[in-house]
């Protein structure tokens, strides 16, 4: 199953395709600027029942080099079936497109992209005919954006910052800077990056951490996350509304039935809940019909 972090790695690219330049020069290897880009299918499928699948693949046009093909794969772990998969992609989409394309490995840890970054000769030791070379970003050469001006600069790179550095122990820093630039962004700038940078921290404790920054910094913005963070406060609200009205009435609560009112996230119940702690004579009462 795909992850989250494994979406966010390669998805960047897809809102902003801009942010190869600047990860391009970041690694020192010199791209002409992107003027436009435009989505491809990301389905490798021959006829014959194989199916292979690139994770982000990009047309991109340049100023004055002409257009070439940007592939992303996101990478979580060393996985050395990859490498033959990743050079048979490149070989079909130089095949079928007839562009010269460049292969950029996404990882959020220093060993998956050593691993990644290194020259693999294909062919026979005697006499290789190919030679995998990606470029790779990871922690280890996206800096962490801590300068809040910076990142005001180029948001893209402060989101893949933020995402690629998820795992380290600076992360609050960058995260504390990236929320502050969003600050005075328009919301249909802030929300998707919002949205990337939460799904790049995955289950790691640092997505608390944007959560809560989403929550008082950035608590204007309509994001599905930020949304979901109003809908978690109004629950909280409720809840202890609820535990109040209960005590005031004298009605006995178990440990269970306290954490079955805490536990709950659904606005609605605890306010069927609420409603029913004004009239009801236990708490057995309470959730009836639950």
């Amino acid at each position: 199953m795909v992850s989250a972090p494994h979406e966010a790695m390669h998805r960047v690219f897809q809102e902003y395709p801009g942010l190869f330049t600047s990860v391009s020069e970041v690694l020192g290897v010199p791209f002409p600027p992107v003027t436009s880009a435009r989505i491809l299918t990301t389905d490798l499928t021959e006829a014959r029942p194989l199916e292979r699948r690139v994770d982000t693949l990009l047309r991109i046009e340049t100023e004055g080099d002409g257009p070439f093909l940007l592939a992303v794969e996101a990478q979580g772990k060393k996985d050395p079936d990859k490498q033959t998969s990743w050079a048979y992609y490149l070989s079909y989409l130089i095949e079928k497109y007839r562009l010269p394309t460049t292969l950029l490995i996404v990882c959020q840890d220093s060993a998956t992209a050593r691993w990644a970054a290194r020259p693999v000769p294909l062919g026979a030791p005697q006499w290789p005919v190919l030679t995998l070379h990606p470029l790779v970003a990871g922690p280890h050469n996206i800096p962490a954006v801590t300068d809040v001006a910076e990142a005001r600069k180029d948001l893209a790179l402060a989101t893949l910052s933020a995402i690629t550095h998820a795992g380290d122990p600076d992360i609050g820093a960058i995260l504390k800077t990236l929320s502050a630039a969003l600050r005075d962004a328009p919301d249909t700038i802030a929300a998707p990056i919002v949205e990337l940078t939460a799904q790049g921290l995955g289950n790691r404790p640092a997505a608390q951490q944007w959560r809560n920054l989403v929550a008082v910094d950035l608590s204007f913005y309509t994001s599905p996350l930020s949304q979901e963070i109003r809908d978690e406060g109004r629950a909280e609200g409720r809840a202890e509304a609820l535990l109040l009205v209960l005590e005031a009435r004298g009605i006995t609560l178990t440990e269970e039935d306290r954490a079955r009112i805490t536990g709950c996230h659904e606005p609605q119940v605890l306010g069927r809940w609420l409603t029913r702690a004004t009239t009801a004579a236990s708490a057995e009462e309470l959730f009836r019909e639950e």
